[in-house]
């Protein structure tokens, strides 16, 4: 019984050690075909951890697919990331299609609504003198054209009646002449003039009338102020046409023209659009927010649109033809590039650098490293591409050492 057993355990111990021969024999004909250099694979590495080695293909600790080292020391492309599909639906991935087509310039930005500059008034004095009656008390005042703004009191202009009184008295004609243009040289109107010649006495004040219906626009006086022909007394602003006043960034400038159609959207009057177009382009850009100012015109008939009100403006450009384009938040920026995450199928990603064109509502026109038809990448792109860089820099690591 005892020999029994002796013999099938060197029966066993025989067999185990033929299979291990087996396996660890190399017919000798591969070894000198050279057949092992290139294709085989030595080991399968963790795309995030390089010292997680199996071998045999497998999942990383993260879930990711696990990535062959080849005998030459090159891997996979380490710019392409694969992902399992579990942890592809909890990082949200969504992905849209690269297109061809037309893609119109389109400026999004916003605004503010001032006065109509062409219906302002600035009130000066042509001669020093003091405020003795202010008719108008506050900025915002309602004035109508006619109205009484204020009365001033000036020596010179005391002066100037005097000597119109005694140009009238002597009947001299070139001097009565001379002395009615003086008065209007220093701002009495032609009213004035003829009270002056009808009742044939001097007034001590001058009064200065609204020439146009608005609002006091600013008020730079107070009574009993003295003021000088620098002074600006006061500016009236009609409200029945007004300016929106746009800002459009430095890279956009040449995209907008006199005459293109806009869209104004105001938070006072939320879900109505306001219909105009670009009115002027100012010549230069602002030197501290580098964008360039541009003016659309309405009718305010109503008042209802008020100065300073924040608006926000969409200026339709000239649109381009037969050029690739993608969502704007697919585009990764960079310091000296732009990539994007080229989605391969099965849970295979490929960070690739692009080069763009314009940038028009929400979206970007693409001038190289894209086709149309792919598929990118529009949220998590960045987990994705930060992976992708991680396992490239630690592909040109291993390399090197």
């Amino acid at each position: 019984m005892k020999k029994n057993i002796i013999s099938v355990i060197v029966a066993v111990a025989t067999l185990v050690i033929g299979v291990l021969i087996g396996r660890s024999w190399v017919p000798q004909h591969t070894m000198e075909s050279g057949e092992t250099a290139a294709n085989e694979i030595l080991y399968w590495v963790a795309p995030m951890d390089p010292n997680y080695r199996r071998d045999e293909p497998g999942k990383s600790p993260m879930g990711m697919d696990l990535v062959p080292v080849y005998a030459d020391g090159a891997e996979a492309d380490g710019e392409v990331v694969s992902i399992d599909p579990t942890l592809l639906n909890n990082l949200g991935v969504r992905t849209a299609l690269a297109e061809r087509g037309t893609l119109p310039r389109r400026i999004d930005t916003v605004g503010y609504i001032g006065y109509d500059e062409d219906t302002l008034q600035h009130i000066h004095t042509r001669v020093d003198g003091w405020i003795e009656k202010l008719a108008t008390a506050a900025t915002g005042d309602p004035v109508v054209k006619g109205q009484l703004l204020f009365e001033l009191y000036s020596p010179t202009l005391v002066n100037a009646q005097q000597e119109y009184l005694a140009a009238l008295a002597s009947n001299n004609t070139a001097l009565r002449n001379a002395s009615r243009d003086r008065l209007g040289a220093l701002g009495v109107t032609d009213n004035e003039i003829r009270r002056l010649e009808k009742e044939r006495e001097a007034s001590q004040r001058v009064r200065v009338y609204a020439q146009t219906d608005g609002v006091i626009a600013h008020l730079g006086v107070r009574e009993g102020i003295f003021i000088t022909p620098a002074t600006e007394v006061m500016s009236v602003a009609r409200l029945d046409r007004v300016w929106v006043l746009a800002e459009v960034f430095e890279r956009q400038s040449a995209w907008v023209e006199p005459g293109q159609t806009a869209t104004v959207e105001l938070d006072y009057l939320p879900g109505k659009l306001l219909r105009g177009t670009v009115d002027y382009v100012y010549p230069e850009l602002d030197p501290k927010t580098r964008t360039l100012k541009v003016r659309l015109r309405f009718d305010n008939e109503s008042e209802t649109l008020r100065p300073n009100m924040f608006a926000r403006v969409v200026i339709n450009g000239a649109a381009i033809d037969n050029v690739v384009h993608v969502p704007r938040e697919a585009v990764i920026r960079g310091g000296s590039s732009s990539r994007v995450v080229v989605d391969l199928g099965e849970g295979r990603f490929q960070s690739r650098e692009v080069g763009i064109g314009i940038e028009s509502g929400d979206r970007v026109a693409i001038r190289n490293g894209l086709d149309e038809g792919e598929r990118v990448v529009t949220s998590a792109q960045f987990l994705i591409d930060s992976e992708s860089n991680i396992d490239s820099a630690l592909k040109r690591m291993e390399r090197s050492q």
